[in-house]
């Protein structure tokens, strides 16, 4: 008998209705800080975002997650008691301990064995490469991958100087989202070809650091991004990497129906597409419209392709991850 093949058959994402457009967060600046002039216009000319998501008052990343996970069983026609394993791959955690996979499985009643992979913002990515090796080893049949992110949380809306600003900028482009998908074993290969990469040495480009405090304990530190020492770290990896799995089979990007690709900026979005000479017309386009939507990006961009029919049974998709650490990869799929 044949090893069963792993391919993704479902996804789906929960993006909150409450949006905060970009100048209504800096009208929110400007009132937190009268202090200071909050130069308007700037976040959305250096980030291109011009909305995020917001969660209602009280929902936890758990939440968020299973109002993705939940919709997806629905539309999967499967029950919460069907999956082998649930995989929890957000940035975004209820508890430091237990693991937020078991929050997720409590709310949707599910019984099987879960646990959490974390890797910043390419944690579904990592997720779904997992899933394949527990599925083709016979491991098991079904995994669900769930994410919650509450990144509004991270938003820094006290400032004691303009350098404080623009410091902050890079908190003014996340976005509060869920995101389930759903691995399965078939007969057919669906999960085609992967390539993950790192360059570890670049930690501290993006980072929320954990801080000691004065009487021994610790807290959790803002959010600092360095845009160059990233940029750099990503250009060092050379632009052949990312097409790696499509090489091995034969395609390029042109044969592609759509790429989802990790978005923080516009012109970071632009910039990447450029060295790696992605085509920025097949990209999934979020970061305009919904804001950084830190681990849940890919999966977003792949029900939106799917929903909106950009993406059909047959086709082809490439999943581009770049997370901070740096990591980043590319995964090969046939939807």
């Amino acid at each position: 008998m044949n090893p069963p093949h792993a391919r993704v058959t479902t996804v789906s994402a929960y993006l909150p209705d409450t949006l905060l457009s970009t100048p209504d967060l800096e009208e929110r600046l400007a009132a937190r800080n009268p202090h200071l002039r909050i130069p308007r216009g700037v976040i959305e000319r250096v980030t291109g975002v011009r909305f995020r998501h917001l969660a209602p008052a009280g929902m936890m990343p758990s939440d968020l997650a299973v109002a993705a996970a939940g919709d997806l069983l629905d539309r999967a026609g499967r029950r919460p008691t069907d999956p082998d394993l649930i995989i929890y791959a957000g940035v975004g955690l209820d508890a430091i301990e237990p693991a937020t996979a078991h929050m997720v499985a409590a709310k949707l009643g599910a019984r099987c064995p879960v646990f959490d992979v974390r890797n910043a913002c390419n944690g579904v990515l990592n997720a779904i490469e997992l899933a394949e090796a527990l599925i083709v080893t016979g491991r098991c049949g079904t995994v669900l991958i769930a994410c919650g992110e509450l990144a509004s949380t991270a938003i820094r809306w006290d400032l004691a100087s303009a350098a404080d600003f623009t410091a902050a900028i890079p908190s003014y482009t996340v976005s509060d989202s869920g995101a389930a998908l759903l691995v399965e074993a078939g007969t057919t290969p669906g999960i085609l070809g992967h390539h993950a990469l790192a360059v570890s040495s670049a930690y501290q480009a993006a980072i929320v650091p954990l801080v000691r405090t004065g009487s021994g304990g610790m807290r959790v530190g803002r959010f600092t991004v360095d845009s160059l020492q990233l940029a750099a770290a990503i250009r060092n990896l050379g632009p052949a990497v990312w097409e790696k799995p499509l090489a091995e089979h034969g395609v390029g990007w042109d044969d592609l129906a759509a790429i989802c690709l990790h978005q923080t900026s516009r012109p970071a979005l632009q910039t990447f597409c450029q060295y790696a000479d992605v085509p920025l017309e097949k990209v999934e386009i979020t970061i305009t419209d919904h804001g950084n939507l830190v681990a849940a990006t890919l999966a977003a961009q792949l029900a939106a392709a799917t929903t909106a029919g950009r993406v059909r049974s047959g086709d082809l998709v490439a999943l581009i991850g770049l997370a901070s650490g740096i990591s980043g990869g590319t995964l090969l799929l046939r939807w």
